[in-house]
């Protein structure tokens, strides 16, 4: 059992990383009362620049070169979410129309620079990936340092800590009730002084970067390059993320773990008595399947904050 457990959770935890930072970002954006459903596009968008800088600047930053990666794909998919955040916040329109032309436009940016600077459909491999490691101290716990702590990477945690970071200023800081408030009843927010348009472009902004973030982990942990297909529904199931997680941080990085888990049975499987004789396309899509499962609502009723998706004019009623 433990040398099941040993390959089962590091495989969770390293499919679940891009999806919590990922999640995190939506629930930013919906508590502020923007849909985000772009955010398959900023994941896009993120892993395109995570994979181009890590091949351009490998030889200047080393080993190092991933993080730099990261923190770069962290500000494009800021500034690039500032387009959703104009439509959606300064211009009124759509949403979700608004969210789908940024998965669009993502999409079609990367896959036209990939072709116009490589002259094919996909880049090179990263020479500066993200390598599994062992976390000193921890590692050494009986029992429990073999399962989480060896063979495994340092995004992983990253992410968990940073779900309790987002929980902790949601509802523990004077931002975070005032992000919830232009939520809630934006009306009222605005009454009290508070800026519901500049709020809500921080939350969309921040989604940006954490999708950014999310989408340059995926490539340069599990992709290690970038094509059409590099992302694929990792946006989507995220989203899931938020709304099976009831668009609470915790909730969140908690169904990104179920959905990492799901997408892990299928790389896990041989070694697991129980899976090994399940045929591979199930394993392959259940996790497409409990997605639909999460969006469609068998899996517990989630009530969104109840501004959301809903434009705010300022004095209007």
């Amino acid at each position: 059992m433990l040398d099941i457990l040993q390959s089962i959770v590091p495989t969770v935890l390293f499919y679940s990383a891009p999806l919590i930072l990922t999640a995190l970002g939506g629930v930013f954006s919906e508590r502020s009362g923007v849909v985000n459903i772009g955010l398959e596009g900023l994941m896009v968008m993120g892993a395109f620049v995570g994979i181009v800088f890590n091949l351009t600047f490998a030889d200047v930053f080393g080993t190092w070169t991933p993080w730099v990666s990261i923190v770069v794909a962290m500000v494009i998919g800021g500034l690039f979410s500032i387009i959703h955040a104009v439509a959606s916040v300064t211009f009124y329109a759509n949403q979700v129309v608004s969210g789908v032309a940024i998965n669009m436009l993502a999409l079609g940016v990367g896959v036209y620079l990939t072709k116009v600077w490589y002259d094919k459909g996909q880049t090179d491999m990263v020479s500066q990936p993200f390598y599994t490691t062992n976390i000193p101290l921890l590692e050494k716990i009986p029992v429990l340092g073999p399962i989480f702590f060896q063979g495994v990477y340092v995004t992983s945690y990253l992410a968990i800590i940073l779900a309790f970071v987002a929980w902790y200023v949601l509802y523990k800081t004077p931002f975070g009730l005032r992000l919830r408030a232009v939520g809630e009843h934006p009306m009222a927010a605005d009454t009290n002084g508070i800026k519901v348009e500049r709020m809500r472009y921080v939350a969309v902004i921040l989604s940006g970067v954490l999708g950014g973030l999310g989408g340059s982990v995926f490539a340069l942990t599990i992709a290690s390059n970038f094509s059409s297909s590099t992302i694929v529904g990792q946006g989507f199931m995220a989203l899931a993320a938020v709304i099976f997680g009831k668009w609470h941080p915790l909730g969140a990085m908690g169904a990104a773990l179920f959905f990492g888990l799901a997408q892990s049975l299928s790389v896990v499987s041989s070694g697991v008595p129980f899976l090994a004789d399940v045929p591979q396309v199930l394993l392959l899509i259940a996790p497409y399947v409990l997605t639909i499962l999460a969006l469609a609502g068998f899996i517990g009723r989630a009530d969104a904050p109840r501004a959301n998706g809903v434009p705010y004019i300022k004095g209007s009623r």
